[in-house]
């Protein structure tokens, strides 16, 4: 990047001083209709969008390398740079071209990154968009993530490298905020989106005295966090960064919400990653869990969806109010209306969000309006439903008939993509803005009436009134009928086969059309920051709406999965077990052709661990992993694939499945294995659902036989665990003797002999109890 000295031209000093601000990211530079890039961010840029990168100009004696995105397409630039991890600073021109002397004043208005992103054009429509920041501590890791896009603001104590790499994976972060220190995990640095911050922005008192200050408080303790400085800390760190970058204010941050580990089941990144809930070890989202649960109508319950997917809850007053609720959409048949009703709902956490930052477009506020005259329909559907989750989320909905009111009369039925462009608002709503459209709609009638009067004043039949952007209005008489050009007119312009002429009532008429339509502009663009403020109001009362009709979309959601597959209502019970009867693979029922085999699960007190032998592909990981994915799904309120369930306190799912190594770290696949099988020991309860497919097989067949061995013989005599443990070891199977919390069980296999002598094995998928009667190889 060149240096800033005298020689350079005002605009490049300009941009020089801008770019000084913000050295680490790309810098958008506003020039009438584009947007230049300069030096080094141009190169950059250029590789990066594929725009031409071209040389133009000079400053300081050497050319000028730049590239350029137009401004009215900026959006598509801007979402594949965020993509790529990229940070934009936009410099808008904020002063009038028109009313300025010389160089037109420049400002970066806003940082865009990855992790603050509002626009809807820059934003996955079903997945949240987070910034996290993390503050570390003797004690552990405090985190604070938000999303401005909706308007979340949460915070988190962790004690522990792996439990902060579960938060991580839970989260999956857009962009990650760290102290500039040394000492962070390997799975922390090797994140997407990281950002080094100065350690002192972490600090914990001056954090205090910051969030004080931001949310008008005294004290911090009706957040909930007064007593926890890590969180505090991140807090703070996370708040200074969203306004750095934003440099406006942030009226939807309203409040800081605690998320403890506790409250829901845990599960650790290996096990997210081997359950596949959304996203597969190829990279596929299609046939994960949340690709057949997932037929949430709106964005908003779509998003909702996902976060309970990762935070299955372990609150069973909670999770029976969704199972009743469920139970009640599918016995009144209301759930069909009400998702219908969903489809002309639009995302209104994200357009609330948008109205708060002031950077709502028209559109947004139709949609708005569209939904909130969606109320009453909803709160009659809901009024007979006898369930205490749907009552209390029709209470949250509410009626906001005033502001459905205010959007109604405001805004024409189809507004403009832009607020700048005009034509937002109705006919009536405002007195002054319809005799501003009186003047300019008038005009085409008035230049009819003034071209007849001066057709018959001049006797020139062929002149005509017409007008262009460049000289405005005219009248117009061919050059052989120019000579009767009254005194009067004055020569305006002089074509090939014509001459245009401007008399002084037109001229005034001119005057007064032109300065109209800009005066109409300029009171529509103060009508549409005044309706901004007044949604403001309420703004509380609409986000717990939104909040509310999300949650109503994922219910209705899973009643719809409930009965489309035929899935029943788990009992969740106080006694530890796992009794599932007739069970199936959710994700892989749905991408099967034939039918299913469904089995059972028995796991109570007295048996803790089923040994599970068997022939490879004979359906040894599928039964584990769908008994897993039957408890998951029970603990985030929805129904569950069998025919019947009951199932105890679980506290976390533990899984160690498949091989594979870890280069980029170190490990080999042995390394892998037994790290995770070295935590699901360290961390596995009696309450705890244990998976372990083929421990042992990353080594020597004896090594392994004796690790698989004691694994087994621990997990059930010292955590006493619900495990389900798959081996290839048949030695395995004398460890189920009386009392020892052990049973056999195996995947049924038959060899079939063709006529033609050739010998086939058919696997049947069947779990039957006993051990398997030998190896297939």
């Amino acid at each position: 990047m060149k240096v800033q000295t005298p020689e350079h031209t005002p605009l490049m000093r300009q941009f020089f001083a801008a770019k000084a601000e913000h050295p680490d990211v790309l810098l958008f530079f506003r020039m009438g209709d584009f947007y230049e890039l300069f030096y080094d961010d141009a190169r950059k840029a250029a590789k990066l969008l594929d725009i031409t990168l071209t040389q133009r100009g000079s400053s300081a004696g050497q050319p000028i390398p730049m590239a350029g995105v137009p401004v009215h397409a900026y959006e598509g630039y801007l979402a594949r740079l965020v993509a790529l991890g990229e940070s934009v600073a936009i410099c808008e021109q904020i002063g009038d071209p028109a009313a300025s002397k010389g160089l037109v004043e420049r400002k970066v208005v806003r940082i865009v990154t990855p992790g603050t992103v509002t626009d809807e054009a820059l934003l996955s429509e079903r997945r949240d968009t987070l910034l996290l920041a993390v503050a570390r501590g003797r004690q552990g890791y405090g985190l604070a993530w938000a999303d401005l896009s909706s308007g979340r603001f949460l915070v988190n104590e962790v004690a522990g490298d792996d439990a902060l790499e579960a938060e991580l994976a839970r989260l999956e972060p857009a962009e990650l905020l760290l102290p500039d220190e040394d000492g962070w995990a390997p799975h922390v640095l090797e994140r997407n989106g990281l950002r080094r911050r100065p350690p002192w922005l972490f600090d914990a008192d001056s954090g205090r005295r910051q969030l004080l200050q931001f949310f008008g408080l005294h004290d911090l303790s009706g957040f909930g966090i007064e007593d926890k400085p890590l969180c505090i800390a991140a807090a703070a760190a996370l708040l200074g960064y969203v306004e750095e970058t934003q440099k406006q204010r942030l009226p939807h941050l309203t409040a800081i919400a605690t998320e403890p580990s506790d409250e829901a089941i845990a599960m650790n990144a290996a096990t997210r990653r081997h359950l596949e809930l959304d996203t597969r070890v190829d990279g596929d989202t299609r046939n994960t869990l949340l690709g057949v649960l997932d037929t949430t109508v709106t964005p908003m319950g779509g998003r909702l969806l996902r976060r309970w997917l990762h935070r299955p809850l372990c609150d069973r007053t909670a999770l029976g109010e969704r199972h009743h609720a469920v139970a009640t959409f599918i016995d009144s048949r209301a759930c069909d209306d009400l998702r219908e009703q969903f489809r002309a709902l639009g995302d209104l956490e994200r357009i609330l969000s948008r109205i708060a930052l002031c950077s709502a477009r028209p559109r947004d506020l139709s949609t708005l309006r569209d939904g909130l005259a969606l109320l009453p329909a909803v709160n009659a559907l809901l009024a007979p439903l006898d369930s205490p989750r749907l009552q209390a989320l029709a209470a949250e909905l509410g009626e906001h008939g005033e502001q459905a009111h205010l959007l109604a009369s405001a805004i024409v039925p189809q507004p403009p993509l832009l607020a700048r462009d005009g034509g937002v608002f109705a006919d009536g709503y405002d007195a002054e803005l319809d005799e501003l459209r009186r003047l300019s709609t008038h005009a085409d009638r008035f230049l009819v009436d003034l071209e007849q009067r001066e057709r018959e004043a001049t006797g020139i039949a062929t002149l005509k009134v017409g007008y262009n952007r460049v000289h405005g209005y005219f009248i117009e008489i061919s050059k052989g009928q120019s000579g009767k050009a009254p005194a009067h007119y004055t020569r305006r312009q002089t074509l090939t086969g014509a001459e245009r002429y401007i008399t002084e009532e037109l001229k005034q008429f001119e005057d007064k059309v032109l300065s109209a339509r800009e005066r109409s502009l300029a009171r529509e663009k103060l009508l549409y920051e005044q309706l901004l403020e007044q949604l403001n109001e309420d703004l509380e009362s609409l986000r717990r709406c939104a909040s509310a009709l999300s949650e109503l979309d994922v219910l209705a959601c899973f009643a719809e999965r409930a009965q489309a597959l035929d899935w029943s209502r788990p009992r969740l019970v106080d006694a530890p077990c796992l009794h599932i009867e007739a069970g199936r693979h959710p994700v892989v029922e749905a991408v099967r052709d034939e039918p299913f085999t469904a089995n059972d699960l028995v796991l109570d007190d007295a048996t803790r661990m089923l040994v599970i032998t068997g022939p490879n592909m004979g359906g040894k990981s599928t039964y584990m992993r769908q008994n897993a994915l039957i408890v998951l799904l029970a603990h985030i309120g929805s129904f569950v694939p069998a025919s019947r369930a009951e199932i105890g306190p679980i506290d976390r799912i533990l899984t160690r499945i498949g091989a594979g190594d870890d280069l980029a770290r170190g490990q080999s696949t042995f390394m892998v294995e037994m790290s995770e099988t070295s935590y699901i020991l360290h961390h596995a309860t009696d309450r705890s659902l244990v998976l372990m497919d083929e421990i042992g097989r990353g080594t020597s067949t004896y090594d392994g036989l004796a690790l698989a061995d004691a694994c087994a013989r621990h997990l059930a005599g010292s955590n006493r665990s619900y495990t389900l443990f798959a081996t290839h070891y048949f030695e395995l199977t004398a460890l189920a003797t009386p009392g020892s919390g052990i049973a056999n069980v195996h995947l049924d296999a038959v060899e079939h002999r063709a006529q033609d002598g050739t010998e086939s094995l058919v696997f049947m998928h069947a779990v039957k109890d006993g051990p398997a009667d030998r190896s297939f190889g």
